[in-house]
């Protein structure tokens, strides 16, 4: 009896476990990378802060690098009028159709520590993911119409 529930405690541990896809993505992502471009699903002038941080001009060009085994990571913005420097946060990979392979990248930023000093994330849509680029979406709201950033990374 004792054996049973042993073996019906593991096939449900592995039943629960990280999907596959998430699993994989983790391999990929790790490592670093360099966010090369920002674009909009809308022309015209606009004033983005990303991340509550800096601007777009200031993202552009910007170092990231993953650690998937305590996801975690940094990102480092260097540029003539940006606030330059590294800084950190935490992440997880949220499979969100296992029929489409669709899943979100949760992005908080932190200190040093990985700890949130306001408990405020993000969510962005993982678009598309190979071993040399990956593709974020983040959708918000202008004017009551949904707007559409993409930011575009290759693997360094």
């Amino acid at each position: 009896m004792k054996n049973q529930l042993l073996f019906l405690l593991a096939i449900c541990l592995i039943s629960c476990g990280t999907p596959k896809t998430v699993r994989v993505s983790k391999k990929v992502i790790k490592g670093n990378w360099l966010l090369n471009s920002i674009t909009y699903s809308e022309s015209g002038t606009y004033k983005v802060n990303l991340l509550d941080d800096e601007s777009k001009e200031c993202f552009e060009g910007s170092s990231w690098q993953f650690i998937p085994n305590n996801n975690t990571g940094t990102y480092d913005i260097a540029g003539v009028g940006c606030s330059s420097g590294a800084r950190n946060f935490v992440f997880t990979i949220q499979e969100v159709d296992p029929q489409t392979g669709l899943y979100d990248f949760l992005l908080k930023p932190t200190n040093e520590k990985h700890k949130s000093e306001t408990n405020h994330g993000f969510r962005l849509r993982l678009a598309s993911l190979s071993d040399d680029t990956m593709t974020w979406r983040q959708t918000v709201r202008v004017s009551g119409k949904p707007f559409i950033i993409t930011m575009n990374f290759n693997k360094q």
